[in-house]
């Protein structure tokens, strides 16, 4: 693999770990499938593009934040208020946003950021064919920061102690419905960020480019559980970001070995559906290894 390759796929999974950290808060810490990280990635880099093309590159990063957070409370709502299924409320947020994406793209498809500045732009001089990487770089650990910070107040504790058990929640007075509210709009604000930082980064957004993202994201937290541990707080969300990267490098490596690019979200179900299978798999090796390592005659009993 070369070196050109390994940087792009390391740009690629620092910058997809923000979304795979937007979907670590609902599918883990909220315990909650959300499908409308499809299009909520893409209204954050449509608007993020749209205020580019303005002049204003680092406005459009906090306006996709933004539209994130009020794409993910709509999805909220309609599991709160209209008692509708996590799941389904996920799919009918997203079809919406398919037609809001294009209305915030002007009615147009594919919107071109060639040539134009960029959240990256004021970073050549110093960084130079690593301003990208280091952006995102420092646009992840701020993040990550954030994160862990706000995990750890009681609003934090409140959030992860509704995914794990919310009727106990409720018992102690708390209304999860407006916890819910805040993790998924948090949720879909972080991936948000990462479809704004996506497209600045690659000078393009497309109203299809959201497609698969939840699974992307889905890979990028299994696979950093899987390998790297969860035993605390900080490790997991170290996890999920390892996850991201490593995911990118298993597809780069992939697309050396000659893989046609219109294999990759079949690769990336394989890649997920082995992750998710992992616990399974380990279960049953232990399960072997004790009938190994009994003695003949414990087996005969």
């Amino acid at each position: 693999m070369s070196v050109m390759v390994l940087m792009g796929s390391l740009e690629l999974g620092l910058i997809y770990a923000v979304m795979a950290l937007g979907v670590f808060i609902s599918f883990r810490t909220l315990n909650m499938p959300d499908l409308s990280v499809d299009g909520s990635f893409v209204l954050g880099a449509a608007v993020s593009v749209v205020l580019s093309l303005n002049g204003h590159p680092f406005l459009g990063l906090g306006a996709a934040f933004i539209a994130g957070c009020g794409a993910g409370a709509i999805t909220a709502l309609l599991h709160t208020k209209l008692k509708i299924q996590p799941l389904l409320a996920g799919i009918l947020t997203m079809l919406a946003l398919y037609s809001l994406n294009l209305k915030v793209m002007g009615g147009r498809a594919n919107i071109p950021l060639i040539n134009k500045i960029t959240v990256f732009s004021p970073f050549e001089e110093i960084l130079r064919d690593y301003n990208k990487l280091g952006f995102s770089l420092a646009v992840l650990l701020l993040i990550l920061f954030l994160l862990f910070l706000f995990l750890k107040t009681r609003l934090g504790f409140v959030l992860r102690a509704t995914g794990d058990n919310d009727a106990m929640v409720r018992a102690l007075g708390v209304n999860t419905d407006s916890i819910i509210l805040v993790g998924l709009a948090l949720s879909n604000g972080l991936v948000g960020v990462a479809g704004a930082l996506i497209a600045q980064s690659q000078s393009f957004v497309d109203v299809g480019m959201g497609i698969g993202m939840v699974v992307i994201g889905l890979a990028s937290v299994i696979i950093g559980e899987v390998v790297f541990g969860v035993s605390s707080l900080l490790r997991r969300l170290m996890a999920v970001i390892l996850g991201s990267i490593l995911y990118r490098l298993i597809i780069a490596f992939a697309l050396e070995l000659g893989m046609p690019p219109t294999d990759l979200k079949l690769v990336s179900a394989v890649i997920v559906a082995i992750a998710m299978a992992m616990p399974v798999f380990k279960k049953r090796l232990s399960v072997v290894k004790r009938k190994m390592s009994k003695t003949p005659h414990e087996r005969s009993k």
